[in-house]
């Protein structure tokens, strides 16, 4: 990451590409993308679909991942959903050097620069989307530092995804910083726990079990608040059970990013 700040740095062009050793870039993606930046002076950075190419067996789990990313495109749609997942391939990406000069480029730390990098440039206002064409093949291997560097796992995830969260829950709850947390599993109330060291308070968890006894109140799914009484964060990981949730909150007339948001 640090390469790509010493680049940013020297660099005198109006606009940075983001590029890795071993991803492939198609022939027309940097034109597509200089135009679309061109065309549309209020967005501050764009990427593309990405076309997953593993070496390795048994990449299931990550072809999801890389299905779902693909499916996420718009501003709008990266704005619901910038707490779920890094959504942004970065060697697919390209922004205004002045965007990269105002807001900074990656900082150290114990946590995913990439990611640290891409909810603090949307906290900040830059708007990005996607063009809706594959433009990268990205490479995947048993070496790649997202596989082996702790800065990576699944902790350092959720303790910088929660700094932003919190920040984008003051700005956006009506109730903050009172919440609701649907999902009462050791590992969703561990994640949500980290956000009270930013100031958000949960007032009760949601469940799909009856009389569950915690710490806090466990409210059933089915005798949840109006969206007038509460807003929500859901620390359901698994997809499918996650559009479900989708479907009940919104048949219950809740709107994503308005009365609830996907953070896992």
């Amino acid at each position: 990451m640090f390469a790509s700040n010493a680049g940013s740095q020297k660099a005198r062009g109006k606009y940075i590409a983001r590029m890795d050793a071993d991803d492939w870039s198609y022939p027309e993606r940097l034109e597509k993308q200089a135009d679309f930046l061109d065309k549309n002076p209020d967005y501050g950075a764009v990427a593309s679909l990405v076309e997953y190419v593993s070496e390795m067996e048994d990449t299931e789990g990550f072809a999801r991942y890389v299905e779902w990313i693909n499916s996420v495109q718009t501003y709008e749609e990266i704005l619901k959903k910038q707490f779920i997942e890094l959504l942004i391939v970065n060697p697919s990406a390209t922004w205004r050097r002045e965007v990269a000069e105002k807001q900074g480029m990656y900082k150290h730390g114990d946590f995913p620069e990439d990611y640290e990098l891409w909810l603090r440039w949307i906290n900040n206002g830059v708007k990005i989307r996607k063009i809706p064409e594959i433009l990268i093949k990205w490479y995947d291997s048993e070496k790649r530092l997202t596989r082996t560097n702790p800065i990576y796992s699944v902790k350092s995830f959720y303790q910088i995804k929660s700094k932003y969260l919190a920040e984008w829950l003051k700005k956006n709850n009506p109730f903050y910083p009172y919440i609701s947390v649907w999902g009462a599993s050791r590992i969703s109330r561990r994640r949500a726990k980290l956000l009270e060291k930013h100031g958000v308070i949960n007032t009760c968890y949601i469940d799909i079990r009856r009389n569950r006894q915690l710490d806090k109140e466990v409210i059933y799914y089915q005798d949840i608040p109006s969206p007038k009484e509460t807003f929500i964060l859901t620390y359901i990981k698994q997809m499918d059970a996650r559009d479900e949730i989708q479907d009940f909150l919104h048949n219950r007339g809740f709107v994503e990013g308005k009365n609830y948001l996907l953070v896992s």
